[in-house]
Formats: C-alpha cells, sequence, structure tokens
C-alpha cells in the first residue's frame, strides 16, 4: 500500500458543496459521493477530522433573515452547521464509517460539547471526528474554525474541499484568461486578496505553519491525490 503524505488531515468542506447543483439544502448523491471519497483515504490508514459550513442550509433563510444582528444571524449559521454535521455522520454511518459529531454550541441531545482531548482520541481510534458550529463565537468565519481545529489536532494540513480546483488569479468563470496557482505564500494569498479563505484564518494557518490546500472535492480521487501529495489544486505554505 502506498505511503500517504500526510497522516491527520482536516478538511474544510463548505456547506455550498453538499448542495451540488440545487438551490439550497443537501443533495444525497452529492454528500454521499463526498463520504466516499474521505473513506478512501482513511482506507490509507489517513486520520481525519472535518470542520463543515453552512451556507447551503442559510441560504433557503436568508431573504428573511435581511437586517437582522450579525451576532443573531451567526449564531443561526452555527446551528445551520450542526444540521450539516449530522446529515455527513448519518452518510458516513450508511457507508460503514465511524464519526462522531462534537459541537461547539452545547446541543447534548444531538452532538457532543467540543472537548479536544477526546476529539483527539477518536482521531487515534480511526473514527471521523466531524466539528459543528464553528468556533462557538459570532464574527468568526468556519474558515478560522478550520484553522483553529487544525491546529488543535495537530493536522498536518488543511484541505479546503469546495467546486473549484484550485486558486485562480481571476474568476474562472468570468475570466477564460485566469489561471490555476500551483503554489502560493500565504503572504501572497493575504495581499492580493485571493478569497483562499479569510484573513484571519490564512494568518492563524501562516503563524502555526500549517499549509493549506484548496482543491475540487467534485473530481474524483482528487481528495486522495493531495493526500499522497500528488499535484492537486494550489498549495498555499509559508
Amino acid at each position: 500500500m502506498p505511503t500517504p503524505k500526510y497522516k491527520r488531515i482536516l478538511i474544510k468542506l463548505s456547506g455550498e458543496a453538499l448542495m451540488g447543483d440545487d438551490s439550497y439544502g443537501i443533495n444525497r448523491d452529492v454528500i454521499d459521493r463526498i463520504v466516499s471519497e474521505i473513506g478512501d483515504v482513511i482506507q490509507l490508514g489517513v486520520e481525519v477530522a472535518v470542520v463543515v459550513g453552512g451556507g447551503n442550509i442559510f441560504r433557503g433563510v436568508a431573504p428573511a433573515s435581511a437586517g437582522m444582528d450579525r451576532a443573531t444571524a451567526d449564531y443561526m449559521g452555527m446551528l445551520a452547521t450542526v444540521m450539516n454535521a449530522l446529515a455527513l455522520q448519518d452518510a458516513m454511518r450508511r457507508a460503514g464509517l465511524i464519526a462522531r459529531v462534537q459541537s461547539a454550541l452545547t446541543i447534548q441531545q444531538v452532538a457532543e460539547p467540543y472537548i479536544r482531548g477526546k476529539a483527539l482520541r477518536y482521531l487515534e481510534e480511526g473514527k471521523v471526528v466531524i466539528f459543528g458550529a464553528g468556533t462557538g463565537n459570532p464574527f468568526f468565519t468556519t474558515d478560522t474554525a478550520a484553522a483553529l481545529r487544525a491546529s488543535e489536532m495537530a493536522a498536518q494540513v488543511v484541505l479546503k474541499a469546495t467546486k473549484v480546483d484550485g486558486v485562480y488569479t481571476a474568476d474562472p468563470k468570468t475570466d477564460p484568461e485566469a489561471t490555476r496557482y500551483d503554489r502560493l505564500s500565504f503572504d501572497e494569498a493575504i495581499s492580493k486578496n485571493l478569497k483562499v479563505m479569510d484573513a484571519t484564518a490564512l494568518a492563524l494557518c501562516r503563524d502555526q505553519k500549517m499549509p493549506l490546500c484548496v482543491f475540487s472535492i467534485f473530481k474524483h480521487g482528487a481528495l486522495k491525490r493531495v493526500v499522497m501529495g500528488e499535484d492537486e489544486g494550489t498549495l498555499v505554505e509559508c
């Protein structure tokens, strides 16, 4: 069996990735395909943690939330991430994977509270740990939560799983001349405002010397190729 480059990873999975081509919500086929990709890397002996966003759920109530207090809207978004985490856990159960959901907000009827030592033990036991509710604080994105949890879990890399196969010089949907970066420094990503992650998350990854790879979760085998250290997506590092 080939040896993976990374033994412990944290996947930042956007809520929008779970929609597929739907306008909002969770696409069953898409989530099953994502779980299959994760299962392939687990078979390599890789320990996997996941931070999931909530944009796909919150998008459905966005019109009603217009003008809402920012902190209240952020707490609603955190609840949306917990919903996604539970859906992801259930999909993993159907696929024969063992997963645990830990929430930064206390919702003990549906998810464990976030406890770092417990999460580390789950990873060592080969279980997938899914972190919901972001950091538990308003005004912080799930990107920042991913950088924070990756540091706490001593992950070797943050993998941002999106619909786009890397970071481009411009929006490839509107600019046919846009080219993909193979590698970037964190300082370049911040100074060029490339929208890789928010500036707080990028700064935290940079300070912790935590590499970040942006790739498309919709390309078959892309996650496995990233874990094996092959040329896939855009690698952002110090």
